[in-house]
Order: structure tokens, then C-alpha cells, then sequence
């Protein structure tokens, strides 16, 4: 088989973007959570949380545009569409903004 492939498998409709809109979001309050509590442990919090929302998600938990684009060149069961791409991404870039807001409400800088 080719190492890259166009992948067929179509992700698209609502539950799907609001599926990476909440992986996101918890990818990002999470990283934000731990790196102020909790510094040393992020890579695990990461694992962690990406392994969850793999199951929790109706997306499969993409959460991030790289492995968005990455997918799109595998045509396997955790492949998505190119042309399913953009709607991913939108919803991954909204559920980043909102989760930096959310997290630096949730976590605030203590001021020296």
C-alpha cells in the first residue's frame, strides 16, 4: 500500500464538529489546568485525556488540525474525507478559543 493515501471515509454533520469542538476544548483546559497545578505531569494528562476523549467523542477526538490533515492522508477506519477537513478544523479552532477562555478563567495567574 502507498504511504499516503486520500482517505474515503466521510466525517461530516453536526455531531461530528461539536464532537471535536468538545475534544478540544478539554484538550486545551486540561493543558492549562495542569501546567498551573501540575507542570511535571502534562505529557500524561495529554495521553490521558486524548485516550478518553477518544471514546467520549463522536469525532474519534481529532482535537487538533495536524492530526486533522494527517488523518485525511490515511484511508483507514481513522481516516477522514479531505473534503470533510475544513469543518473539522473550524470546529477544532472554536473549541480552542472557547477553552482558552474558559481555562484562563478556571485557572487564573497568581500574581507574584
Amino acid at each position: 500500500m502507498p504511504i499516503l493515501q486520500a482517505s474515503h471515509r466521510s466525517r461530516s454533520g453536526i455531531g461530528q464538529w461539536a464532537g471535536e469542538f468538545v475534544a478540544t476544548f478539554g484538550l486545551i483546559v486540561t493543558i492549562v489546568g495542569t501546567a498551573r497545578h501540575r507542570p511535571d505531569a502534562i505529557a500524561c494528562s495529554v495521553a490521558l485525556y486524548i485516550t478518553a476523549a477518544y471514546w467520549f467523542t463522536s469525532s474519534t477526538s481529532f482535537a487538533n488540525p495536524a492530526i486533522t490533515v494527517a488523518r485525511a492522508l490515511s484511508d483507514s477506519f481513522a481516516g477522514i474525507a479531505p473534503a470533510d477537513v475544513p469543518g473539522f478544523v473550524a470546529a477544532q479552532l472554536v473549541g480552542a478559543l472557547a477553552g482558552a477562555a474558559a481555562a484562563t478563567t478556571l485557572f487564573p495567574r497568581v500574581p507574584l
